[in-house]
């Protein structure tokens, strides 16, 4: 086999026992993530991403996994940033917390399917038609701008399209039952909230990939590449939504942070011809935007945030 196949083989062995032992030994039974769980998933999603890159580095070279490592920070610094739309979702349905982890695996899994047809159909179309890397690029920094400037407001899942599209063909409950995603009510069966959460976790899911991928895409255009550090990224999100989902609101500045990031990879896909960074260059930028945003939003913290954490008040969050 080539190294290419020997490292596709890989990825899905690793991706596909990790989900086994997921879903049938370690998360078996329904129960609450406690943060020591979480932190210990997080951990040993991190070394397998770092153990992956090593892989990539002997089989394909250097500088492949830290291409791999540039596309993988980039997807989890964006993920980090949704984790709070989550959030609000099972706030709104009113998820119980020992059945969010099976509305997040589910998710996953739909993520892996969809992130590939996306993937696909953008080297696809940067292979055909080389103007689209500018398209791209622009549309990143037109994101970044947006994301930096746009004032803050509320994610209102009851007008999420697939919930509304879903509701006009499908009979769904109000009331759960257990950790089932459909049941039987009044002798017909009938989807739970649970689904409907799960449906608007993915749907807002493919929102989120408009720009991580075209990021992605800014550093490399090889499917394997780019395929495999999104997946590592959103396999982890999981876990790191159950440790960051109660401190979110102290990362202030992490919103500008991704913005300079997205705007840093849309500004190199159009200067491309012109603007020549080693791939060591690009992740230290990556990372230091990053590692930055975080530390100011914890040396300079906000009034209403401290305020908020002293009443035990939610402050207000923007999405994407």
């Amino acid at each position: 086999m080539t190294n290419a196949t020997i490292m596709w083989t890989l990825f899905g062995a690793v991706v596909l026992i990790m989900l086994l032992l997921d879903l049938k030994l370690f998360h078996r039974k329904a129960h609450e993530i406690r943060l020591g769980e979480a932190v210990l998933w997080s951990l040993i999603w991190v070394a397998l991403s770092l153990a992956f890159a090593l892989g990539v580095s002997l089989e394909l070279g250097q500088d492949q996994a830290m291409k791999f490592l540039t596309g993988y920070l980039i997807e989890k610094a964006l993920s980090m940033d949704n984790l709070f739309v989550f959030l609000i979702i099972f706030s709104y349905f009113g998820v119980p917390l020992e059945y969010q982890h099976k509305v997040l695996f589910w998710g996953i899994l739909g993520a892996l399917l969809f992130r590939a047809v996306f993937i696909a159909a953008g080297v696809a179309l940067i292979g055909m038609f080389a103007w689209t890397i500018y398209v791209l690029g622009a549309f990143l920094v037109f994101t970044g701008f947006k994301l930096a400037f746009a004032s803050d407001r509320e994610f209102h899942p009851e007008r999420n399209l697939g919930i509304r599209l879903f509701r006009k063909i499908y009979p769904v409950t109000t009331e759960y039952a257990g950790d089932h995603f459909f049941t039987i009510h009044n002798g017909v069966r009938v989807a739970t909230p649970l689904f409907i959460a799960l449906i608007v976790i993915e749907t807002t899911d493919i929102v989120f990939a408009t720009d991580s991928i075209p990021a992605i895409l800014g550093i490399t255009t090889d499917p394997f590449l780019v395929y495999s550090s999104n997946i590592f990224a959103i396999l982890g999100l999981r876990a790191l939504y159950f440790v960051l989902a109660g401190i979110m609101r102290m990362f202030r500045f992490l919103h500008y942070g991704l913005s300079l990031i997205l705007v840093f990879v849309g500004v190199k896909m159009l200067a491309g011809e012109w603007l020549h960074l080693s791939v060591t260059v690009e992740l230290s930028i990556v990372f230091g935007i990053l590692l930055g945003s975080v530390l100011a939003s914890l040396v300079f913290k906000d009034n209403k945030t401290v305020s908020s954490e002293e009443d035990g008040t939610p402050p207000p969050q923007s999405s994407r």
